[in-house]
């Protein structure tokens, strides 16, 4: 046994803040209220469904994660955020589409409440988006405008502790400059409104600077910015991201590492995606989706390692496109075509059409981070770079120097390992006896 880490007791609510308050926020919100209603089951949520093997196989431990970590309960937590249209949980849900009215009519007592705080939004990185429930002011008051809606939220809410994740949509792709360099000449750039700091960065400042722990679920820069690195390292936040894993993409990490295993080769992998959803609209601008392009290209090269492996993966064609199509809604169709080869080069076919709801695998996730984040931080884990939460992103954020690892099997390895250790229960390496 490793000695277990010393956790913090939880001492009131956990508030879960969402900048974006749309499709994914507002059916995470829904579901959650709806499971402690006794009306659906946490499916999808590894928090909440998942077991985890402790010791050896013989010992038969297999507790449920959410009773062998002290994870705020379900009831315990309060939910915020931002948008810039003024509708109420309740009624994004019922826009969104993605829910049953059914359903959300059997709660809507507790979602009217919630209703998003003024977003900080320019159009100019989300360029099909306009709305006007904005907040105004340079980009240093309006930070300061966030952090005082944190504090204000968890006063009037009976919150000991506070995590963002990002519900937000797809900025514009952008890349580090010198403004992101230092913490110094950040602030500066906060101070001169300067173009760099896009709204998702001005969030993750806020959260960072009160200690507060972020995730990012979109594919944009946001917190991924060594600035923002050196100022979570110093109050101790925990940062993650980038975008959600769901969709293609989880299909892509769990396809992968199984052609590899076997030595299959692969020719070619042509994906695209029709959803007609906000986020649909969002990628519908070359801008924001060569952010989005850039997150889900990286996959491949890094689960098939390509430099290792030339004959089976170094002429690999890769190519994504992303397609709005408005009838469709929020359930999105990614499809796939595979040419895979074997044995003596013969070639195959894979076809994969994945009609999946895009909020149904992205609501679980939120859930999970923010718990996870939490515990994290109650558990005295080192603030920055959560490197064992990249289970749930397309885009792992790495500390410099390191190569992110896409291999979802891989991945979870090292999150329960990480949640092992920080028990002090043993790591499982699957060697010997194990």
């Amino acid at each position: 046994m490793s000695e277990k880490m010393q956790i913090k007791p939880m001492n009131g609510k956990l508030g879960i803040l969402t900048p974006g308050m749309g499709a994914v926020s507002s059916t995470f919100v829904a579901g959650v209220v709806a499971i402690r209603k006794g009306l659906r089951l946490p499916i999808g949520s590894f928090t909440q469904m998942g077991h985890i093997r402790l010791g050896k196989r013989t010992d038969d431990r297999q507790p449920l994660v959410k009773n062998f970590l002290p994870l705020s309960d379900l009831n315990d937590i309060a939910f915020g955020g931002w948008d810039i249209f003024e509708d109420s949980v309740y009624d994004a849900a019922i826009n969104a589409g993605v829910l049953e009215k059914e359903l959300l009519d059997q709660l809507k007592p507790e979602l009217e409440q919630i209703k998003p705080m003024k977003a900080v939004f320019d159009k100019y990185y989300v360029k099909k988006l306009d709305g006007k429930h904005v907040k105004t002011g340079t980009k240093m008051e309006l930070a300061e405008q966030l952090m005082q809606d944190m504090e204000n939220f968890k006063k009037e809410n009976g919150c000991d502790r506070l995590v963002m994740v990002w519900c937000g949509s797809t900025e514009i792709y952008m890349e580090n400059t010198p403004t992101h360099a230092t913490l110094e000449a950040f602030e500066q750039g906060l101070r001169d409104d300067s173009v760099d700091i896009p709204p998702s960065m001005i969030y993750a400042y806020a959260a960072i600077k009160m200690g507060v722990p972020y995730a990012n679920g979109a594919p944009n820069l946001s917190g991924d910015v060594p600035a923002l690195e050196e100022l979570a390292k110093e109050n101790q936040a925990g940062v993650c991201g980038k975008d959600f894993k769901t969709g293609q993409t989880l299909m892509k990490t769990i396809l992968a590492p199984g052609f590899k295993a076997r030595q299959l080769g692969i020719a070619g992998w042509f994906s695209t995606n029709i959803l007609g959803n906000r986020d649909g609209e969002v990628l519908d601008d070359p801008e924001s989706f060569k952010t989005k392009e850039v997150s889900k290209l990286s996959v491949l090269d890094t689960i098939l390692q390509p430099d290792l492996y030339p004959d089976l993966y170094g002429d690999l064609y890769h190519k994504v496109r992303i397609n709005y199509y408005p009838p469709r809604g929020d359930n999105k169709e990614g499809w796939d075509n595979i040419d895979i080869f074997g044995w003596c080069g013969r070639p195959m076919q894979i076809k994969v059409d994945f009609l999946c709801r895009d909020s149904i695998l992205a609501a679980p996730l939120v859930l999970d981070l923010a718990l996870l984040l939490d515990l994290g931080k109650r558990a005295g884990m080192p603030g920055g770079i959560q490197e064992w939460l990249s289970f749930y992103f397309k885009s792992p954020v790495m500390p410099e120097g390191l190569t992110a690892e896409h291999d979802i099997f891989i991945q979870q390895t090292k999150l329960k390992n990480t949640l092992r250790t920080m028990m002090g229960e043993e790591v499982i390496t699957h060697v010997g006896e194990d």
